[in-house]
C-alpha cells in the first residue's frame, strides 16, 4: 500500500488555533496535491469559540472535516475521537500550531512502509532541531519527561505529538485511558509496538496562539507514565513504587533519627520514634500510590491492619539496628537504622501486598473501544 493509493487520516486536536488552521491547511494542501492525494484532515476542536469552525466552513474544503466537542475536552481525548470518527488505512497525529511542519509527513509515511509499526516526527534524532528559543527550562523539563518514558520505549523522542501508524496497529490497541497530552506513548505502549521509529523534524515554536503546556500538564503526565508502568508491568509496578515509597520511608526515618539525636535522646529510643514516623508516612503513600485501588476502603481500619502488618518487620527492623551497632560500635546509628531498613523491607511488602491492600486483579478490564 502506498500513499497514492492508502486513504490517510490527519487528525489534529484544537484548541483557540482559528489563526493557525489556514496556513496548516495551505500546507496539508502541497502534500495531498503532490504526493498523498487520498489524504483527509479532520480538525477535532474543543468548542474554542474564537473562530475556528468559521473559518473550516469558509474554506468549504472536501477533504477537511470538523468534529466540536463541548465535553471530555483535552488534547488526548481529542485525538482519540477522531480516531473512533476516522476510518483511512493510515493514521497521521500533529498539532495545528505548526510546530509540526507537515511537510515532514511525506517521509515518515516512507518510513511506515518500510516496515516500522509506529514512526515519530522526533526532535532529538540526528537531523532534528528545536527552535532557537528554546530555554534551558524547557529543554530540561523535555529530557526528564523522556527519561522517565524509558521503561516503555527506547526511542529518542517520546514525548512527540507528531506521529503515525496504520489503523490495523491502532485496532490492536487495549484499554486506551490516556491522561494529558501525551497520546502518543499511550499507543506506544497499549498497541504493542515494538518497531517504532524515528524520522528527524525542525521544530518550531508556534506562530499564534498560546501553549496550552502548563504546572498542571506536567504533573498529569506523571500520573500517565505510573498508569502506563502499572498496565505494562502488572504487579512488578507495586514492586517498584513500594521501593520508590520505602525509599522516602528511608529518608525520612534518617531525618527523625538526626533531629532526635540532635536534641539529646538516647539512640534506642530515637531509632524507635523514626521506624514510627516513616510508618505512618509510608502508610498513607502506599495508600495513596502502590496499593491505590484500595483507596476507597476505611483508613482507620486500613491503618491498624496496616500497623498490625508491618509491626513484625519494625521489630525487626530495630532490632536488626540495635545488633549491628552491638557488633560495630563505631558504626554510625544512621547507617545501623539502613541496616534494619533493608532487613525489615521484603517482609513488610509481603505483608502488605497479601494481608492489607489485597485485590484479585493487576490489570484494569478491557472495555469495548466505544465506551
Amino acid at each position: 500500500m502506498t500513499p497514492s493509493t492508502a486513504t490517510i487520516d490527519v487528525i489534529v486536536p484544537t484548541f483557540r488555533e482559528a489563526l493557525n488552521i489556514p496556513l496548516l491547511i495551505e500546507r496539508l494542501a502541497a502534500i495531498r496535491g503532490s504526493y498523498a492525494p487520498l489524504l483527509h484532515l479532520t480538525i477535532v476542536d474543543d468548542n474554542s469559540n474564537d473562530g475556528t469552525a468559521e473559518e473550516v466552513r469558509r474554506l468549504n474544503l472536501t477533504w477537511v472535516s470538523l468534529i466540536i466537542r463541548t465535553a471530555d475536552r483535552g488534547l488526548s481525548s481529542a485525538v482519540l475521537e477522531g480516531l473512533r470518527q476516522t476510518s483511512g488505512d493510515i493514521i497521521v497525529v500533529m498539532d495545528a500550531d505548526l510546530s509540526h511542519p507537515p511537510e515532514a509527513i511525506p517521509r515518515m509515511l516512507d518510513e511506515l512502509g518500510s516496515g516500522s509499526e509506529f514512526v515519530v516526527g522526533s526532535r532529538y534524532v540526528e537531523g532534528g532541531v528545536t527552535d532557537d528559543n528554546w530555554g534551558l527550562l524547557r529543554w530540561l523539563n523535555s529530557r526528564i519527561a523522556t527519561l522517565m518514558a524509558r521503561p516503555f520505549t527506547s526511542i529518542s523522542d517520546p514525548m512527540s505529538g507528531f506521529f503515525t501508524l496504520r489503523r490495523v496497529t491502532y485496532a490492536k490497541a487495549d484499554f486506551l485511558n490516556p491522561i494529558g497530552y501525551k497520546i502518543g506513548l499511550e499507543l506506544i505502549v497499549k498497541c504493542r509496538c515494538s518497531r517504532v521509529s524515528e524520522v528527524p523534524i525542525s521544530f518550531t515554536d508556534r506562530i499564534h496562539g498560546e501553549s496550552k503546556l502548563n504546572l498542571r500538564e506536567q504533573l498529569r503526565y506523571i500520573q500517565h507514565v505510573r498508569r502506563l508502568f502499572i498496565y505494562k508491568y502488572g504487579a512488578w509496578s507495586e514492586v517498584a513504587q513500594f521501593v520508590v515509597v520505602g525509599a522516602s520511608g528511608a529518608l525520612v526515618n534518617l531525618v527523625v533519627l538526626t533531629a532526635l539525636l540532635s536534641f539529646g535522646f538516647v539512640t534506642g529510643l530515637s531509632i524507635a520514634c523514626a521506624i514510627l514516623v516513616s510508618i505512618v508516612t509510608n502508610f498513607l503513600l502506599n495508600r495513596r500510590f502502590t496499593f491505590s485501588h484500595s483507596k476507597s476502603g476505611h483508613m482507620p481500619t486500613q491503618f491498624l491492619s496496616y500497623m498490625a502488618s508491618v509491626s513484625a518487620g519494625a521489630v525487626i527492623n530495630y532490632f536488626a539496628a540495635i545488633v549491628l551497632l552491638a557488633i560495630f560500635p563505631r558504626l554510625i546509628p544512621q547507617l545501623a537504622s539502613l541496616g534494619g531498613i533493608a532487613v525489615a523491607t521484603l517482609a513488610n511488602f509481603a505483608a502488605l501486598k497479601f494481608i492489607v491492600f489485597k485485590r484479585k486483579h493487576y490489570r484494569p478490564r478491557k472495555l469495548p473501544r466505544d465506551e
